[in-house]
């Protein structure tokens, strides 16, 4: 890692892949720092490096793929998605090769839809997968990782006081953090308020004029900019479609077409329910986040952030983590009908932790009721729960329910666990 750039917890999974795969593919949300990520890769220091971002590059792309993909024995490809045909050229020249050679292209782009559908179709069996989201937390304060979720899982209910205890991390406020977010350029490079807003506003403009006609799903700006922002509004709850369009004033199709659109460029997400049912009447729609806190609050237009908003920070840690699992393990909540909720259940190989995140400073038994009834449904699986709260001390809440700050957990103090092998499709 070159001196000034920030430790991602991505690296040690593109170093995998490489190793393994021809075709490595680095895809997320524009400005995430995938260029950056490629650049700084020492296997890839001394590799041509070609972004279609660069109009003859594109033309020559568009016109001859085949010479393009012949310009060197090995190469980088920024923006893949801006020539559809490249990948057809790209698996060519990988088969081609006998034997194959790993990490011969890595390929990055911005939009989802097209790296699921083209390269998936084009490319299955030939490439693997990097998934860049903006940096956590523990990115940030330059430790290159993730809150121990793992040390977690793994431990007795009984070591998690100590797990947490062990870890060099300092007091913070929950509401800078969510204003702050984790897109590199305004977390990190940017200090003023102003600026960081001046750069978000940049970004979705970019996002409207260019990324959208790119993916040619949206006719409508003017609807699609209020989707996103009652989106936005609503984090952290239950999406009812319906709904939303009645309050936009679009129909309930364009809806469901627009959030697609903002999935697929891993702008939004839908956290889906843990499904296993015993006894209890489980809700099953999705809940509603955004890929990170400060575009959130930028796009819906709030000033202060809310409860809402931490849930989302820690989401966002959770999921830099499962996805450097193999298999990467899932991230899910917990309602029921009578209203019982945990707002995370993350569910690897046969262990379940739940968690539960308040804002508050100061948290009583009675806020970890949910945990509580999860916990008497799924105790063979979870040995306990873990409510994150706004507060400076680590302590049993309850007999099941250790309580600790949120940034004890998501703050400097460990690396994340880099995976094994590349995750292929």
């Amino acid at each position: 890692m070159r001196p000034g750039l920030l430790a991602r917890a991505a690296q040690s999974a593109l170093t995998a892949a490489l190793r393994v795969a021809p075709v490595v593919v680095v895809t997320g949300a524009r400005q995430t720092g995938k260029t950056t990520l490629v650049r700084a890769q020492p296997a890839l220091a001394q590799r041509p490096y070609l972004t279609l971002d660069d109009l003859t590059v594109r033309l020559q792309a568009q016109a001859d793929p085949e010479a393009l993909v012949a310009r060197a024995p090995a190469l980088v490809i920024d923006e893949v998605q801006r020539a559809g045909d490249l990948l057809l050229a790209v698996k060519r020249a990988v088969d081609r090769d006998r034997p194959r050679r790993p990490g011969r292209f890595v390929l990055t782009g911005s939009a989802n839809l097209l790296m699921l559908r083209k390269i998936g179709e084009t490319l299955a069996g030939r490439a693997a997968y990097v998934t860049l989201r903006p940096l956590t937390v523990n990115e940030l304060s330059g430790a290159g990782g993730t809150g121990p979720w793992g040390e977690l899982l793994g431990a007795r209910f009984s070591r998690w006081s100590q797990v947490l205890l062990d870890r060099d991390a300092a007091a913070a406020d929950w509401r800078q953090a969510v204003r702050r977010g984790g897109f590199p350029v305004p977390a990190h490079e940017l200090t003023s308020e102003a600026d960081r807003a001046l750069w978000f506003s940049g970004y979705v403009q970019t996002y409207l004029e260019r990324d959208l006609p790119d993916l040619r799903a949206v006719a409508d700006l003017a609807d699609f900019r209020r989707l996103a922002q009652a989106a936005c509004l609503r984090l952290g709850a239950l999406l009812n479609q319906a709904e939303l369009g009645r309050d936009v004033g679009i129909s309930q199709p364009q809806v469901h077409r627009f959030l697609n659109v903002l999935e697929t460029s891993y702008l939004a997400l839908r956290l889906p329910a843990y499904a296993v049912n015993r006894t209890k009447r489980l809700i099953k729609a999705p809940k509603l986040y955004w890929c990170d806190t400060a575009l959130a609050l930028a796009l819906s237009g709030e000033t202060e952030p809310r409860g809402a908003h931490l849930e989302n920070l820690v989401l966002g840690d959770l999921l830099v983590w499962s996805e450097l699992q193999l298999p990467p393990a899932q991230v899910l909540y917990w309602r029921t009908a009578e209203g019982h909720e945990v707002d995370f259940v993350l569910e690897s190989a046969q262990r379940l932790l739940p968690i539960e995140v308040k804002a508050a400073a100061r948290v009583v038994p009675a806020d970890a009721r949910g945990l509580e009834v999860f916990l008497d449904e799924y105790g063979d699986r979870a040995p306990g729960g873990l409510l994150l709260y706004a507060g400076e001390e680590v302590f049993a809440l309850t007999r099941r329910v250790l309580a600790a700050p949120w940034w004890r957990v998501l703050s400097a103090g460990g690396q994340a666990r880099g995976r094994a092998a590349p995750r292929k499709r």
